[in-house]
């Protein structure tokens, strides 16, 4: 089993965001789950692989070459896969992963979080969904989210896409207990 993190490679951002990213990275070598991440080599993506691979984990890092030319990605890990582009990224990380669980981020972690919802809700993935919430860092997008279904932009039912964790192993625990999501369900993606 691998679950894909999305996560920042920012190192200037408040300390509990670093020790979420290790004992995230930790809790899934504890439970014999890999990693698969963005493959940087700083922030929290280093911060979760680094701590992964201490426990003897396994992490798969996906990244593209133009990142690879910038030396932006980390060299230590259990296997790094190339890719021509970011797009090619995304969809690598997501057919390699049983479930996912973003950490807080920038544009790109927000981007990569959004656009999975996206499948979910039009039934290309059918995986688990979890967002880490430290510090309240994700409060205002679960109310912006809380707002599209209020206004009708998502369905009800597509709060169920996604849940939302405090404590890296509370996000470990959701991904293993959140059933698959039913692919029928497509149907319902235009209100």
């Amino acid at each position: 089993m691998n679950i894909a993190v999305y996560c920042a490679s920012s190192t200037k951002i408040h300390p509990d965001f670093f020790a979420a990213a290790s004992q995230l990275g930790e809790g899934l070598a504890r439970r014999g789950i890999g990693l698969v991440n963005g493959a940087g080599n700083m922030g929290l993506m280093g911060a979760s692989a680094d701590a992964c691979l201490a426990a003897g984990g396994q992490v798969i890092g996906v990244i593209p070459t133009f990142m690879i030319e910038q030396g932006w990605h980390h060299q230590g890990l259990t296997r790094l896969i190339e890719t021509a582009d970011m797009h090619e990224r995304k969809q690598t990380m997501a057919r390699l992963s049983d479930g996912c669980i973003a950490l807080p981020g920038g544009c790109g972690t927000l981007e990569e979080l959004m656009e999975v919802i996206t499948w979910k809700q039009l039934g290309l993935y059918l995986k688990p969904i979890v967002i880490l919430n430290i510090r309240g860092y994700y409060d205002p997008l679960l109310q912006q989210l809380e707002r599209g279904i209020e206004e009708h932009f998502m369905g009800a039912r597509h709060a169920d896409i996604w849940r939302v964790a405090t404590q890296a192993e509370e996000a470990i625990d959701l991904v293993l207990a959140t059933p698959l999501w039913d692919a029928s369900i497509r149907k319902f993606a235009a209100i």
